[in-house]
């Protein structure tokens, strides 16, 4: 089994090697577009499930809606379709035919042009609040809190494997509420159910912050964030929510009758997470050998391998195996027991810790003598051996102890790479030799935002939630007034 590149040899192509070497996925035949193999679409699904399970105990439904967005519709909310213009495919013919210059090919028939264009959905505000304004009359229609998963596209120039590919998996959220108060609230309901998702099922620590306004959704008057950082010390955005105020519900038309016989625009949010979450977990957990996946989301929990030279061996091995498989299927923990006789051990070692199973059982003859069973840890590549008749129990707990273990060395690893700085100087110093968060006063003004991503490429991640209110000190590039306390950095 070839060998990745390492971390410190070149971090993008290390990247790019375990994703598609860990048969995460790979660059299909459409440019820009990937294919998520099966254990990588496994790895996606337990996450899936679980934002879904979150979004339904928060009051949430599921529902689909086209993929086709008329492009009138599209332009409808101005700030949105600018937004997004660049990144738009627009479907304008409907039929292929023959080409009668050249056999067996096609092309497109002129006489099959769209009355109007479609745009492929690059976000759904648009379609989707088209249709609330069908659904909503009054203030007992509200609120709508309606969830989907779907796919989308945007016409990326520069693409990478599930963080940035022309078309992408996500969910996206659109409510539609009778209240300011009540739609900002569930802007922040949603954020905090982001956070509660990567930080305790991902194992990855999160800033939560709000955009400053040239990096808000386009169509929005807030949006809320979660950052996460990197372990190259890039910034990844992993999930927004968006308060939209009642753009959209201008833009539609979309008005309710409120218990005083009045008519009012409804307020609005949206939000979304995407499968670039997965290049946020391979980033922030795994190693020169390969993945490391926290338990709660690995598809794979304890692998079995038995050791062994005759059949008689294996089947001994085997009935030891089923036991402490049975046991572990009975807590809840997905395993696997590897009997496959055309690799050896040691590839199956070599194997399972390039796809990140965070639990190794070897099994042979020598340790059914002894009673126990040689234990290896994904995270920190530790071993142990640990009795029969404790096998399942302390698998448990070492499971545990795995996906506490990986939060707390991401939330170090911030802490080691969040640097406060006063000066310019300062700044570019750490940007270039150092990375991670660097938090420093901000003016609140967009040129002075403009001018410090033009000279050093880092960018105002968010304004973090948790920051005191700024009284004194001044911008460290313009010297100006400071108003904000910032966290800037390089971002994926």
């Amino acid at each position: 089994m070839a060998k990745l590149t390492t971390r410190a040899e070149d971090y993008s192509k290390w990247y790019n090697e375990l994703v598609v070497k860990a048969n995460l996925a790979e660059n299909s035949g459409v440019r820009g577009c990937m294919v998520i193999k099966p254990y990588g679409y496994a790895i996606w699904e337990k996450l899936q499930a679980e934002l879904d399970r979150q979004f339904k105990e928060t009051g949430h439904q599921n529902a689909y809606f086209p993929i086709f967005i008329p492009k009138s519709l599209f332009e409808a909310e101005e700030k949105n379709a600018e937004g997004f213009a660049k990144e738009c495919a627009v479907v304008t013919h409907y039929r292929l035919k023959n080409d009668p210059d050249n056999k067996g090919k096609l092309i497109v028939d002129p006489d099959a042009k769209l009355e109007e264009e479609l745009i492929v959905r690059p976000t759904s505000e648009a379609i989707i609040w088209s249709t609330y304004k069908n659904w909503i009359q009054s203030y007992r229609d509200l609120p709508i809190l309606i969830n989907q998963w779907a796919n989308v596209v945007r016409w990326e120039m520069r693409t990478r494997l599930f963080l940035r590919t022309t078309e992408f998996l996500w969910q996206e959220g659109h409510t539609a509420h009778a209240t300011r108060m009540e739609a900002e609230e569930e802007a922040i309901k949603m954020q905090n159910v982001y956070q509660d998702v990567v930080e305790n099922f991902m194992a990855i620590p999160v800033v939560k912050g709000y955009k400053t306004p040239s990096e808000r959704f386009a169509g929005a008057d807030e949006t809320y964030t979660i950052e996460a950082l990197m372990q190259d010390g890039k910034a990844l955005q992993a999930g927004t929510s968006h308060f939209l105020g009642q753009n959209f519900a201008k833009a539609f038309d979309v008005k309710f009758v409120n218990n005083e016989g009045k008519q009012e625009y409804v307020w609005a949010t949206s939000w979304g997470v995407s499968t670039r979450l997965m290049g946020a977990l391979i980033m922030t957990h795994s190693d020169d050998l390969g993945l490391v996946l926290p338990p709660k989301l690995a598809p794979i929990q304890v692998v079995i391998v038995p050791i062994y030279k005759t059949a008689e061996q294996l089947e001994e091995i085997r009935t030891v195996a089923k036991n402490i498989t049975d046991g572990l299927k009975a807590k809840g923990i997905s395993v696997k027991f590897d009997d496959d006789d055309k690799t050896k051990p040691g590839w199956k070692f070599a194997e399972y810790e390039l796809k990140g199973v965070p639990l190794r059982m070897a099994i042979g003859p020598k340790d059914l003598e002894k009673g126990h069973v040689e234990v290896a840890r994904r995270d920190n590549l530790t071993k142990e051996f640990i009795a029969l008749d404790k096998i399942v129990e302390q698998a448990e707990i070492l499971l545990a102890d795995i996906q506490d273990n990986l939060f707390q060395r991401a939330f170090n690893h911030r802490a080691e790479h969040t640097t406060e700085v006063e000066t310019f100087e300062e700044f570019k110093e750490v940007l270039e030799n150092k990375g991670g968060f660097i938090a420093a006063l901000w003016d609140g003004t967009e040129e002075t935002e403009e001018a410090v991503k033009d000279a050093t490429k880092a960018t105002i991640r968010c304004i973090p939630l948790e920051n005191d209110p700024v009284t004194e000190g001044v911008d460290m590039f313009s010297g100006k007034p400071a108003k904000f306390k910032v966290l800037y950095a390089k971002a994926y």
